[in-house]
């Protein structure tokens, strides 16, 4: 598993790609040049990882069981490896997750059941249930379901969430959900602001002229929220 690391010091940002991306996309779509300031100026330093997206939600000659499994053992690679690896390299207290498209629900996904880990999560045009239809985007599992898609799914498992640990770790985190507003994503972002207002946890949603999802435009929120 490769990974690109930019800079020397300060807040660490764990970047997920999008559904096409390698761990070298951040670069090339030149968001890694949105940031080179604070860079620089060793106020971030960036990890760029694989998706895998190809392996887990969009391997067609997988069981959708197996594409779930697959994403599973992606995340203990993350927690086991990658996460360890970040805090070995720089001993800075705060970790972000940022992720666009698909990654934004991976760093979702992966924020809201790991909140102790994190300081802030940042998502730009995401789909946070890979099992709704919309548009050209379909559902990612076919029509099953089981028990791991439900706790990998921010909003199917944040109504039923209970767990007062979690849920103080979570209203500790900073949020910032950025999405168009002709974007296909917007109910779904929408209906997460929702689910986390209802759990009382503190967000920012911010709403872009138009259909936001492209490389333009995330270079610009990069700029902005991260």
């Amino acid at each position: 598993m490769e990974l690109l690391i930019f800079g020397h010091a300060g807040a660490k940002v764990l970047m997920f790609p999008t559904r096409d991306g390698r761990f070298w996309e951040y670069e090339r779509l030149n968001i890694v040049a949105s940031l080179a300031d604070k860079v620089s100026a060793g106020y971030l330093q960036l990890y760029c990882i694989e998706g895998l997206a190809q392996e887990t939600f969009y391997d067609a000659g997988r069981h959708p069981a197996d594409r779930i499994r697959r994403h599973a053992a992606f995340e203990d690679y993350i927690l086991n490896e990658v996460l360890p690896l970040m805090a070995s390299t720089n001993s800075h207290d705060c970790t972000m997750a940022l992720g666009c498209s698909l990654g934004a629900f991976q760093a979702a996904s992966l924020v809201f059941r790991h909140p102790h880990l994190f300081r802030k999560l940042v998502a730009f045009s995401g789909r946070y249930d890979l099992t709704m239809q919309v548009e050209c985007f379909g559902d990612l599992f076919e029509g099953y379901y089981n028990e791991d898609i439900y706790f990998h799914t921010p909003t199917h498992f944040l109504p039923g969430l209970t767990c007062s640990w979690r849920l103080d770790k979570l209203r500790q985190l900073e949020i910032v959900l950025v999405i168009g507003n002709a974007d296909p994503f917007l109910d779904n972002n929408r209906h997460l602001s929702r689910l986390l207002d209802e759990k009382s946890i503190r967000h920012q949603l911010h709403f872009w002229d138009g259909r936001a999802h492209r490389a333009g435009a995330w270079r610009k929120m990069a700029a902005l929220y991260v």
